[in-house]
């Protein structure tokens, strides 16, 4: 498609400046603001490119795409889109018709930097995609494009129509970084494969990257208990030991304690007076009843008044201007601003691995890494060569050095890009809840991206849409099932579709309620999810995952294969 497109151009945009284009030639070298850049095929049907610095100042660059005409725009124009992070919608959208949420004038640029790589504002008719993207006309799709990796940068594909044609761009967000003079930096490739089958085409994709990410696919299928969706912020240690002490004949392999048990955010060694064991005795407890003790964390913030924050305020990364550390994220339960640890500092790299070290020594052994996409917020950091990308990959990184190859690590609000081949298990869609859909008043709404607020029904399409992912990039999480028929605002109808969509993902299965709550009905469902998802994911490692039903349904898919 390349070969054959006219006026293929490369589109650079340094930080705090105006886009600039320049006409490429695969093959030979093009100046465009200061860089050199050099675009070619390889043997294996990926298009190649690179940058260099080729003046005597450093540069700091924002963005550099390959910009192309993808053909008439033809009838019912669409895109599945895959969503930046977890809990960011992948869904198909309508060229012409749908609006990036990013247009939309209410939400602060904080949010739009959790939920997209690039958090500027599209342009006018814009749509865009993470990592790869499926273009259809009505129910067929024609291509899709997909970038060969995430580790070092972000890749998002833009798509516009322009004059009854598609302009399409394949985007390498770097956030910023610096180049220094002279220095060359080798981009993801990426690929363009025709198939009239969506479900193909993203399999296709999925296959191609984890190979050369080398995926973390052989991890055991797990099912377990979590604290959260049932006790959230109030779970306490005595919770948690009822609960296990009810559980001796339930099939869990893994009980998690979630959100609640730290003294404070980012002190995750040192427990509230609601966990009076401590990490240790809560861990032991576990181990003692022959289950996998696993935790909670949020390894890349600190809350301003933690231990860490005060006593290393060093490590924090200082906001885009001013002195004032960069905030990570905003949340209401834990009093507001947390702040950014500086990943790119040798040291809190260090400190990263000897917490992950310390929760293995105390006998957790499945940690669940949350709200990681704030390594990737805007900032001012110890090396400023390093991507947001890079920023989040070397978190995690430190991480698994610290707990060890056999840990199972968990990725969670995580840029999904970056962590191919760092994580076991990743969630690929928005918190459940015990509701359906999400009322008006549901905690963590946010103007323009009311999709990512938590809510079973945003967790079903994600669960169907990102099927493909399982058991080629990691093993998919969908999230906790509920099956309690008291103390929630699901019926038992929504309790046994969302149920069974996991069972039929494969993905793992983990159940968040007070066992005290769950009738026979409840744990005779559980048994045949478990069953079913057993036989799912056996499947998965062979290379046949499920596929989503009307994937290119704007309305949304109707389930998965089998469901």
């Amino acid at each position: 498609m390349l070969d054959d497109a006219p006026r293929l151009r490369v589109r650079m945009r340094r930080t705090h400046g105006p886009g600039v284009d320049a006409p490429v030639t695969p093959g030979r070298p093009t100046s465009i603001g200061g860089l050199e850049v050099v675009v070619d095929a390889s043997e294996e049907g990926e298009l190649r490119w690179s940058v260099a610095n080729a003046g005597d100042r450093d540069l700091d660059l924002d963005a550099v795409a390959l910009v192309w005409d993808g053909g008439a725009a033809d009838d019912c124009p669409r895109m599945f889109a895959n969503g930046y992070q977890s809990w960011t919608p992948a869904r198909t959208l309508r060229l012409g018709i749908d609006v990036d949420p990013s247009r939309d004038p209410r939400p602060i640029p904080l949010v739009r930097a959790a939920f997209h790589a690039d958090p500027g504002v599209c342009a006018p008719g814009e749509l865009r995609s993470e990592q790869v993207a499926v273009l259809a006309s009505g129910d067929r799709a024609r291509f899709a494009i997909g970038f060969v990796g995430g580790a070092t940068h972000a890749g998002t594909i833009r798509v516009r129509i322009v004059d009854d044609r598609l302009e399409l761009a394949a985007t390498a967000w770097l956030g910023g970084a610096t180049l220094r003079a002279g220095e060359q930096r080798v981009l993801h490739p990426f690929v363009i494969e025709e198939h009239d089958d969506p479900s193909v085409l993203l399999e296709r994709w999925a296959d191609r990257t984890g190979r050369a990410e080398q995926a973390r696919v052989r991890a055991p299928f797990l099912s377990g208990w979590c604290s959260w969706y049932h006790y959230f912020e109030h779970v306490t240690e005595r919770d948690v030991l009822d609960n296990l002490a009810l559980a001796d004949d339930w099939p869990f392999d893994v009980f998690q304690v979630d959100d609640g048990f730290q003294r404070a955010i980012g002190d995750w060694l040192h427990t509230n007076n609601k966990f009076p064991s401590g990490v240790e005795g809560v861990a032991s407890a576990i181990r003692a009843s022959g289950r996998t003790a696993g935790l909670w964390i949020a390894p890349f913030l600190a809350a301003p008044d933690s231990e860490v924050a005060t006593s290393h305020p060093e490590w924090l990364a200082r906001a885009p201007a001013g002195e004032n550390p960069a905030i990570g994220m905003y949340h209401d339960v834990w009093g507001g601003v947390m702040w950014q640890l500086d990943t790119t500092n040798p040291e809190v790299v260090d400190h990263l691995a000897a917490t992950a070290a310390a929760l293995v020594d105390a006998g957790y052994r499945y940690l669940k890494l949350d709200f990681t996409f704030s390594a990737s917020m805007p900032g001012r950091f110890a090396d400023p060569t390093r991507t947001p990308a890079e920023r989040v990959r070397a978190g995690y990184d430190a991480i698994r050095r610290g707990a060890g190859d056999d840990v199972f690590i968990l990725g969670c609000g995580a840029p999904l890009g970056a962590l191919v081949g760092a994580v076991d298990g990743m969630r690929i869609g928005a918190d459940v809840a015990p509701w359906w859909e999400a009322p008006a008043d549901a905690p963590g709404r946010q103007p323009a991206y009311e999709d990512t607020t938590p809510a079973t029904k945003h967790a079903f399409v994600n669960t169907c849409t990102r099927s493909f992912m399982h058991r080629r990039l990691w093993s998919n999480d969908p999230d906790c099932i509920m099956l309690r028929n008291r103390e929630t605002r699901l019926s038992r109808e929504t309790i046994a579709r969302w149920a069974e969509t996991v069972g039929a993902s494969g993905g793992l299965v983990l159940v968040s309620d007070d066992l005290s709550l769950i009738d026979a009905d409840g744990r005779r469902l559980l048994d045949e999810v478990l069953v079913r998802a057993r036989a799912v994911d056996a499947a998965s490692r062979e290379g046949t995952t499920p596929r989503a039903l009307g994937l290119l349904d704007p309305q949304g898919p109707g389930g998965l294969t089998g469901s």
